[in-house]
């Protein structure tokens, strides 16, 4: 048994959370992020011989990023109830030391003068009743003191077993990474529904001042020259996934600090996040445009196109059609350091998210509200 799951049975016992709050528990938080460690370190192991490797280390990728979430709601979560406890400790403790002090001045005095003097035997026997009743609460207090200081010992042991695990953790998540941008370099099986024409897509280029007017012009760009079936996205439309595990920063059509109105969605993510495709797509085009980074446009469907901007890498050719659930590229950004990670996850879980992806979803050549199409 793991340190962790003694840590789970050591807070169940000890901890008066409610019931229905149980799951949020740093060491319940703790279970979860070693479950997705374990999980996605086994399937890292399988991707190497994995049919599709790209699929599988996409997989391992998400696990991943699935596991460091929980991870950083575990030792946030962990930090807040150490500091919870050990405020209430230094409240509780001085109020104890307190009322000692008032027991020990109560304690009756025996001597022959106190007996003598006219309120000495009633006024002592009286102290005497009253440091008996005290005494069981007080007993009862230190037994909760005692509780709070072995509960802060079992998060901090927490803290250092989970840092163990995560400083595996990114390593391996690193890794997949590198293997994945390899596989995807490496692999040729994907159907097509045309072959680039970059001359075209470069005068395309040189003529649009905007990414609107690139992605509108590209919509009415006729290039298929051998169709590959694609689903129907007749009841698609309020289903899709997001591309990044995130956080909305400005929806369509939203006013930003700059006074600029952007007709799609900012989405803030963490460095080098994984991006993939919601629904199987064609690659419109890749590459680097203007001021926006490197820009992936998808077409899911006729006269639908998927624009997606702000990547460090992207992935895939132009013209082929790729599944749902694909990787088409990374956010921008360095590896995190196990101290930074700590750091920004004691902040709380919105730390740390540096890196912006725009998204903007065009019907017919028009934009269009990105939440018609995906899940909230």
């Amino acid at each position: 048994m793991t340190f962790w799951r003694v840590a789970a049975l050591a807070f169940g016992m000890c901890s008066a959370v409610a019931a229905q709050a149980q799951d949020q528990r740093p060491a319940a938080l703790a279970e979860a992020a070693l479950a997705q460690f374990e999980a996605a370190h086994v399937q890292l192991n399988a991707a190497e011989a994995a049919k599709d490797r790209v699929a599988a280390l996409t997989g391992v990728i998400q696990a991943y990023e699935s596991g460091l979430e929980a991870m950083r709601a575990g030792l946030r979560q962990a930090a807040l109830r150490e500091a919870e406890i050990d405020q209430k400790f230094q409240a509780e403790s001085a109020q104890v030391a307190n009322i000692l002090a008032t027991m020990i001045a109560l304690q009756p005095d025996a001597t022959p003068e106190a007996l003598i003097h006219p309120t000495g035997p009633l006024g002592h026997a009286r102290a005497g009743m009253l440091a008996s009743s005290i005494a069981p609460s007080m007993q009862a207090q230190a037994e909760e003191l005692r509780s709070q200081l072995q509960e802060i010992t079992i998060l901090r042991q927490l803290q250092g077993e989970a840092l163990k695990v995560l400083e595996t953790g990114l390593k391996d998540v690193q890794t997949a990474r590198t293997e994945l941008s390899q596989a995807i370099s490496e692999r040729n099986d994907l159907p097509r529904r045309f072959a680039a024409d970059p001359e075209h897509v470069q005068d395309l280029i040189d003529s649009s001042e905007t990414l609107e007017s690139f992605a509108s012009n590209l919509a009415v760009m006729d290039v298929v020259n051998g169709l590959s079936d694609l689903p129907d996205l007749a009841s698609a439309k309020g289903t899709w996934p997001m591309p990044v595990q995130g956080r909305l920063l400005r929806k369509f059509e939203e006013t930003d600090a700059a006074g600029v109105r952007r007709p799609g969605w900012t989405v803030a993510a963490r460095p080098l996040s994984l991006v993939t495709t919601p629904w199987p797509a064609t690659i419109r085009y890749q590459g680097a445009f203007l001021n926006y980074g490197n820009v992936i446009i998808l077409e899911p469907g006729n006269d639908v196109l998927l624009v997606i901007a702000g990547l460090q890498e992207v992935y895939g050719d132009i013209g082929s059609v790729i599944p749902a659930g694909t990787a088409v590229g990374l956010m921008a950004g360095a590896s995190t350091e196990l101290d930074a990670f700590v750091t920004n996850a004691k902040q709380g879980t919105g730390a740390g998210l540096t890196e912006t992806l725009y998204i903007e979803v065009r019907e017919g050549g028009k934009p269009v509200d990105p939440a018609i199409w995906f899940t909230q």
